[in-house]
């Protein structure tokens, strides 16, 4: 057995996704959601790439509807469905026949309550689970009325099905992750980018269909970001790749070697805080250091407003207008005000 331990971006995009698909059942689509990523993250360990497919794996990275496929995952030419579950009477033959006869193997992986950590319990074939239920129903004996038979294979065993690898550790190896300010390495005067998405190590495709040499982080720019519709701050990063995608916001793609954090990420419109006040009120960058031209950003107090929605871009004019008293501090005082 092996054990998947979701973290907040698996949580939140298996949830986003749940809603969006319109689910009568929202949790049970979640969880399924979180079966499928405990799958792919066994199958990103083991198999090689080449040699396995995830159907629903933009759908769940943007959060977007599914199109309709009969099974989650296509493994050394088998179709293979993921079955997650807490209550493991789920994961008798006679029900998972019932309930999916169509497909070569089913994999079943068994949940918390919390949903905080997953089991992948096994895989088996739906040939072997419709004999099995085959057999039963002939059995003319007494089946023990204690003892239920879960038929289930090891999961180290579904290499067996394949050609004969060693151990595949395709992993994503960048550092970043949904949400992190980053700039392009090594550049003079770098522009606060924000991370959308973080591709799997198979698709890094660049521009015009070329293979990039290295892992691809697909990235958009604030100045975009404001021009959407929505507050994009509010949003989790784990939804940012849905929202541009849904908006069409222009994403910008870098191997991840030509990336680093930000040590300034702040830019106009972002809550921050001064980390020595003891009390703080939460201020607005109206200049960050990009605007500025130096390491400083400038802000104004939220209590200084009289009106709202002024766009990022127009603050700091809308500041002088106003008659607004503005503060300069380095980057390095100011920390991102938790907004509830």
């Amino acid at each position: 057995m092996y054990r998947f331990t979701p973290d907040d971006i698996d949580r939140e995009r298996a949830h986003h996704q749940a809603v969006i698909q319109g689910t009568d059942d929202l949790d049970a689509k979640r969880i399924g959601n979180l079966g499928e990523l405990a799958f792919e993250q066994f199958c990103r360990e083991y198999l090689p790439v080449e040699m396995w497919e995830w159907e629903n794996e933009e759908a769940i990275r943007r959060c977007n509807s599914e199109s309709f496929s009969g099974h989650d995952f296509e493994v050394f030419g088998y179709t293979v469905d993921v079955k997650s579950s807490r209550d493991v009477s789920t994961f008798l033959p006679e029900s998972l026949v019932e309930r999916d006869p169509d497909d070569d193997i089913v994999a079943m992986v068994w949940h918390r309550d919390n949903e905080d950590s997953l089991m992948l319990l096994g895989w088996e074939r739906l040939e072997t689970l419709k004999s099995k239920v085959e057999t039963e129903a002939a059995f003319s004996g007494e089946s023990p009325e204690k003892l239920d038979h879960l038929a289930a294979r090891p999961m180290n065993e579904l290499l067996d099905l394949g050609p004969n690898t060693a151990h595949m550790n395709q992993k994503p190896e960048n550092p970043f992750s949904p949400g992190d300010r980053v700039v392009k390495a090594g550049d003079s005067e770098p522009s606060v980018g924000i991370v959308v998405e973080v591709l799997p190590p198979e698709q890094n495709t660049g521009a015009f269909g070329h293979e990039m040499d290295g892992e691809a982080v697909r990235v958009a720019f604030p100045s975009s970001l404001d021009e959407g519709p929505g507050a994009w701050r509010d949003y989790h990063p784990a939804i940012l790749a849905s929202y541009c995608d849904d908006q069409a916001v222009k994403l910008w793609t870098y191997k991840h070697e030509n990336l680093a954090f930000a040590e300034n990420p702040y830019v106009p419109g972002d809550q921050v805080i001064k980390t020595s006040h003891s009390d703080p009120d939460t201020a607005v960058v109206v200049e960050g250091s990009e605007e500025r031209g130096d390491d400083n950003v400038t802000v104004a107090f939220l209590g200084d407003f009289e009106e709202e929605d002024v766009p990022p871009r127009e603050l700091a004019k809308y500041c002088e207008e106003s008659g607004i008293k503005c503060y300069t501090y380095e980057y390095s005082e100011l920390e991102f005000s938790t907004q509830d």
